[in-house]
């Protein structure tokens, strides 16, 4: 990602990018007498490389840069809930903080054939019983994207997605005990965040920001955020690759940092763990991050069992 991108108006750096690494998080709750499983940010990195961005990205630096100097994948969500003892039909949703990049096809499967995956009959969903949980405004803008939103989306890959297999929602939502997700506009029209209540108090992940030193500015190890926040009295740093409500924005990132408790490593900072956060990379020239999350695990995964019951 583009530094100017990822710190907004706080890079000062000889690097005109800065590493980030995306995560999927297996969420889980007890309800009705059975365990629900949301899988979030489940990213499909094969198909994602077809969002214009990511394309000219390739035509800049060629593909094997592209793949495995600029990017590196390092591993598959199926490999991932293979290792956490999980079934396809063990997933009852998934869900993004918005659809930047996304391409579910082969999550959820389609109505039609596609030339590009399944060119003589619609895509069975790898998926069974899982559905798309998405705002209603997310959805509705795919259609009308604005010039600054395009090169972030790909509007066809969601025209034949099954609508019985999408949960539209508007507004905050209540998915369980201690789950739940908060709508967060401003990085998209649709935008939500994701917030867990655990053992170690509240989580929220989102894309509003890159790194949990990004919400308290002015206690980060990195000069150019500290400068930046005390020469302008900014609470939060967005990530402002997209620009539609950048106030909102700004104060979507207030509501997580108010919302999430503090972090148990370094309390300065909030329990805000972005879905693509903020990593060094070497031989990177340029800021890296003083503070990370890296990585959460709390409580153990369930499989359900057949008769409705969970191992």
């Amino acid at each position: 990602m583009k530094i100017e991108y990822g710190l907004w108006r706080a890079k000062r750096s000889l690097s005109p990018y800065l590493w980030f690494k995306n995560r999927m998080f297996i969420v889980q709750w007890e309800a009705e007498g059975r365990t629900w499983t949301l899988l979030n940010e489940p990213t499909e990195a094969e198909l994602s490389v077809g969002t214009p961005y990511f394309k000219s990205t390739v035509e800049k630096f060629g593909e094997f840069l592209s793949t495995k100097v600029v990017s590196k994948f390092h591993g598959t969500v199926e490999g991932y809930l293979e290792q956490a003892g999980l079934k396809p039909e063990d997933i009852d949703f998934i869900t993004y903080d918005h659809l930047h990049t996304q391409d579910i096809r082969r999550w959820v499967g389609t109505t039609k054939p596609q030339a590009d995956l399944s060119p003589r009959e619609p895509i069975k969903p790898y998926f069974p019983n899982a559905k798309l949980i998405v705002q209603k405004k997310e959805w509705d803008i795919l259609p009308y994207l604005h010039p600054l939103q395009t090169i972030w989306y790909q509007p066809e890959q969601f025209e034949d997605i099954p609508e019985d297999r999408i949960i539209f929602t508007e507004g905050d939502v209540l998915l369980g005990p201690g789950a739940m997700l908060m709508f967060t506009p401003g990085h998209t029209h649709g935008n939500h965040s994701l917030v867990v209540n655990t053992d170690t108090g509240i989580w929220v992940s989102s894309e509003n920001g890159i790194a949990a030193e990004c919400y308290a500015p002015e206690e980060s190890g990195v000069r150019a955020l500290r400068s930046y926040a005390k020469k302008t009295g900014f609470d939060v740093v967005i990530n402002g690759n997209t620009l539609e409500e950048t106030a909102r924005q700004y104060n979507s990132m207030v509501q997580e940092k108010l919302v999430a408790d503090p972090s148990k490593e370094n309390p300065k900072f909030p329990q805000v763990f972005p879905s693509s956060e903020w990593s060094p990379k070497f031989p990177l020239i340029g800021p890296k991050p003083s503070f990370r999350h890296k990585k959460v695990a709390i409580g153990t995964i369930k499989r359900p069992k057949k008769d409705g019951g969970q191992t």
